[in-house]
């Protein structure tokens, strides 16, 4: 809130209807309003308080801390025993910065502790008859801006160039991530994104929301616009299209599944016991076997360690594929080819180390095995046809900030 503009209004209000004796009391009153707000740190009224702040150091704890501002063992143990319901003490980080509030007469006593556990959360230490504390949160100002650019190495470089934070990058990556491969972006690829800065204490501390981007992939626009409806909030295209596709719950039309994820699992041809990062379906040989989504063939040949004919399909960034112990491979198949959910990447077979006709199927997030069962996959629901109309308007109304064609909007306020 604006309390100046506020003060400022009320003012031109009093001279209006005040006499001059009863306009100087209102003065007054008003400037007494001021004084107190500029002197309020951390919401605290310190116009009797002196303010030391510091940086936590190296093995450095509370109980150092307090008792190095003169505060008894007794309070600290108080201390801790009263605020572990709202902060843990043992959390004191190297680093943080932390704020001694003394009285400035001839005592100088430390009344408040304030530690800072980031630059929007903190707790308020109280000392008194009694030790108190309580949680509060600086206020986070939230100024949209907007950010576009072309791509000649990478889209990490490419924002760098922009003096925009590179998080964006990994923000981007999340949004179409089962629509660009940010693995395989190439230079002259380019983009627009309306964000927004997250700002405290004057300072930009990150990104918060994007509700629109833009991305041109291989001469292809990729548009992405955030809306909520039914009370979860997506990205979806310019038709209204969900930018997340789901994945289907198995890789074929199987009739059971003869052995589950498992880190100790007994090999039926090896007769010992090593992790089985996967899920066995057993299936009659030839039974068609389909990728779960989009992706690119990364791999293709004989695993000689024991799978046989595999294939191995990334999705994304995050999620890539391996069918393994297949019969044969699909016509065309090949390292490199684009892939739909769905289409057939082969057929079910026996090959490597198996006891008869089964697929071996196997997820992989960031690089590490995942229970395929266990995989969250994401409703692709559209725009609803009830929300269509002001979903339109919300494109309508943001388009202009994502358009290629348009350079950097220097305001959009």
């Amino acid at each position: 809130m604006n309390y100046r503009l506020i003060i400022v209004l009320f003012l031109g209000l009093v001279f209006f209807s005040c006499e001059n004796e009863e306009k100087d009391k209102v003065i007054e009153q008003v400037e007494e309003e001021i004084a107190i707000e500029e002197n309020l740190f951390f919401n605290i009224n310190v116009d009797t308080l002196d303010i030391e702040t510091y940086r936590v150091k190296k093995n450095e704890n509370i109980s150092d801390i307090l008792s190095d501002h003169g505060i008894a063992y007794s309070s600290i143990l108080e201390l801790v025993k009263n605020s572990k319901d709202i902060f843990n003490v043992k959390k004191v980080r190297r680093g943080n910065n932390y704020h001694i509030l003394k009285s400035n007469d001839t005592v100088s006593k430390c009344e408040y502790m304030i530690y800072e556990k980031n630059r929007v959360d903190y707790v308020v230490f109280q000392f008194g008859d009694s030790v108190s504390a309580w949680e509060g949160a600086k206020e986070v100002q939230r100024v949209l801006d907007t950010v576009s650019g072309v791509v000649e190495s990478s889209l990490w470089v490419a924002l760098k160039k922009k003096n925009a934070n590179p998080q964006l990058a990994m923000e981007l990556s999340d949004i179409y991530s089962w629509t660009v491969d940010f693995f395989g972006i190439k230079k002259g690829d380019h983009f627009n994104v309306l964000f927004e800065h997250l700002i405290v204490d004057e300072d930009t501390i990150g990104i918060g929301n994007i509700y629109a981007a833009n991305f041109n992939h291989y001469s292809t626009d990729y548009q992405a616009y955030y809306f909520v409806q039914d009370s979860i909030g997506e990205f979806f295209d310019e038709q209204g299209n969900s930018l997340r596709k789901t994945f289907l719950k198995a890789p074929l039309r199987y009739s059971r599944i003869s052995s589950g994820f498992s880190n100790n699992r007994f090999h039926p041809v090896l007769k010992r016991y090593r992790p089985h990062h996967g899920i066995d379906y057993a299936a009659p040989t030839g039974t068609p076997v389909y990728t779960i989504g989009d992706g690119t063939v990364i791999k293709k040949g004989y695993q000689k360690n024991g799978g046989g004919n595999y294939i191995k399909v990334k999705h994304n960034a995050n999620y890539t594929t391996v069918y393994m112990h297949l019969k044969g491979f699909a016509k065309g198949m090949r390292v490199g080819k684009r892939v739909k959910q769905g289409d057939l990447l082969g057929y079910v077979g026996a090959t490597g180390l198996a006891t008869g006709p089964h697929l071996d199927f196997r997820v992989y997030r960031n690089g590490v095995a995942i229970n395929p069962l266990k995989m969250k996959s994401t409703p692709a629901k559209p725009v609803d046809s009830a929300h269509w109309h002001e979903y339109k308007e919300l494109v309508d109304s943001l388009e202009m900030y994502v358009d290629q064609d348009n350079s950097v909007v220097d305001s959009i306020q």
